[in-house]
């Protein structure tokens, strides 16, 4: 196994799924199982000590919300992008994934090369975002009152705009005069406006140890 591999951890309550997730990663000399875990209490716990590149998030965890897992990771471990693996695959759920800090999004129902790929591209610092999430997106900010404290500039609308219509990170980049890399680089930003402010998440309350109860 290369040194490089990405380290990913996995919080899933389903024990079949978990086995199906590290045969994917076990599978993939460019990924590496760091850690498993069967509820979020468990997966918080060992974040605080031992840093990782990507974390895969049920939604529906048994003792805390995926979404809640979602944004205390984002606060303990900015560096590492968190990715979802769900059944639900409404606009709603997903949008609610973005905002909380996922950068992300996969259905269980989907292949595991996909699931391969995405870990891949997220451990290589990407930023993948569906053309059906980007057109709600969109749609939000062009309906947000003039109180808004993150704004799109012009360059990212126009990204968010050509995502929405189903164009590739490289077209994008070739219609824009720009690099693909330029392209995810305003996709990153984008995904960073969605982050809500620290003062509105919700995080499980700390041990006098520091852990999580």
């Amino acid at each position: 196994m290369p040194l490089t591999a990405t380290q990913v951890a996995v919080v899933e309550d389903d024990s079949g799924m978990r086995e199906r997730i590290a045969r994917v990663i076990g599978a993939d000399p460019a990924l590496a199982l760091a850690f498993s875990a069967a509820n979020a209490v468990d997966m918080l716990n060992w974040l605080t000590d031992n840093p990782v590149d990507v974390l895969l998030v049920d939604l529906g965890l048994p003792d805390h919300p995926g979404l809640q897992v979602i944004r205390q990771c984002r606060r303990m471990q900015p560096a590492c992008a968190v990715m979802v693996l769900t059944i639900f695959g409404d606009e709603a759920h997903m949008v609610q994934a973005f905002e909380a800090g996922a950068r992300g999004y996969l259905l269980k129902d989907g292949t595991e090369a996909d699931l391969a790929a995405h870990l891949r591209h997220l451990g290589a610092g990407g930023s993948p975002l569906p053309p059906g999430i980007a057109r709600q997106l969109l749609r939000r900010w062009q309906a947000a009152d003039a109180h808004s404290t993150e704004h799109l500039s012009a360059r990212e609308a126009e990204v968010l705009d050509r995502v929405s219509r189903g164009f590739t990170y490289a077209e994008i980049g070739a219609q824009m005069g720009v690099s693909a890399s330029t392209v995810q680089i305003h996709i990153r930003n984008i995904y960073g406006k969605l982050d809500a402010p620290p003062s509105s998440q919700a995080a499980l309350a700390p041990r006098p140890d520091g852990r999580l109860s």
